[in-house]
């Protein structure tokens, strides 16, 4: 069962891709989820990182609906996604999959590492307004070289979406959680 950590870490994300906050992610959210990461200039230019944004994106979606739309509604809420959380410490090689996608995108020129400022992109991206990090990418910079590599961006995505230990770094991947201070 979830924890209450992971429940309030993943609330702002959930409460962002609910575009109409109905309470409920439908199809039509990670449709609206795509079109914005459609805008990051990595992916506006390059038509094979667009094509699997887009499969990432969507694949979020069915995954969540073939595994936790019980009553197949086509609506899942936050009881919902925290049952997929459940699941997700046995699908790491999916988890990290998509942070090697999540991670093409966001590194915006392409030097294969993720900087103070395209990490500030993707949380903003993430929320889907600008959203204040603090300190949080210090904290994701365990050695300090002022960047994330791509195996350093996949151990953190994977701790982001399967860790309830907010003494592990990843957990703030997409930024501050609230009433937990990243340090």
């Amino acid at each position: 069962m979830a924890s209450e950590f992971q429940r309030t870490k993943l609330q702002d994300m959930f409460d962002a891709f609910d575009v109409n906050g109905d309470g409920c992610l439908e199809e039509e959210d990670f449709e609206a989820l795509a079109t914005r990461w459609s805008r990051l200039p990595r992916v506006r230019t390059d038509a094979e990182l667009a094509t699997r944004v887009e499969s990432v994106l969507r694949g979020w979606w069915q995954q969540l609906a073939e595994a936790v739309d019980a009553d197949n509604d086509g609506r899942i809420d936050m009881d919902d996604l925290l049952a997929m959380v459940d699941r997700l410490p046995s699908m790491k090689g999916a988890v990290a999959a998509t942070a090697d996608t999540v991670f093409d995108a966001v590194d915006e020129n392409g030097d294969g590492r993720i900087s103070r400022s395209e990490h500030q992109q993707l949380v903003d991206l993430w929320h889907g307004r600008e959203t204040t990090t603090e300190d949080v990418f210090d904290r994701l910079d365990r050695d300090a070289d002022g960047h994330l590599g791509r195996s350093e961006f996949a151990e953190l995505w994977i701790q982001f979406w399967i860790s309830d230990d907010p003494a592990e770094p990843g957990n703030y991947m997409c930024g501050p959680v609230a009433g937990r201070s990243p340090r």
